[in-house]
């Protein structure tokens, strides 16, 4: 089981269609799996690029 560590919460927001309805709509975070030291976490596929930038600088 992979741990989550990220404070990544669903933005919400509108689906509009072309008569301008509104429905609701949640932007759900990108979470992938990623293994670090032999150990699984969930983070948003912006945080790993993030780690991986700070990693080979």
């Amino acid at each position: 089981m992979a741990k989550k560590i990220t404070d990544t919460k669903p933005l919400f927001g509108n689906r509009r269609s072309h008569a301008l309805n509104a429905t609701k709509h949640a932007f759900k975070p990108n979470l992938q799996t990623i293994t670090i030291n032999g150990k699984k976490y969930k983070l948003s596929a912006r945080e790993i690029r993030t780690i991986k930038k700070i990693n080979a600088a």
